[in-house]
């Protein structure tokens, strides 16, 4: 008797796979732009972060409205 395929298995695997390849191509283009930056002699300002580090620290700490 056959066994039965495992299609979550093969799916996990698929979305796993494709994760890290997004990921290697988000690093490879950050690698980029910063070597474009220091090519061009803009220096960033240490503890300067865009827009994320705002969004992540408004989720962590919702305003409270119990009153």
């Amino acid at each position: 008797m056959a066994r039965r395929a495992n299609y979550g298995f093969e799916k996990r695997q698929r979305e796993l796979k494709k994760k890290k390849k997004k990921e290697a191509k988000a690093e490879k283009k950050r690698l980029m732009k910063e070597a474009a930056r220091a090519e061009a002699g803009i220096v960033e300002e240490p503890g300067i972060e865009g827009p994320d580090e705002t969004e992540s620290a408004r989720e962590a700490d919702p305003p409270d409205d119990t009153a």
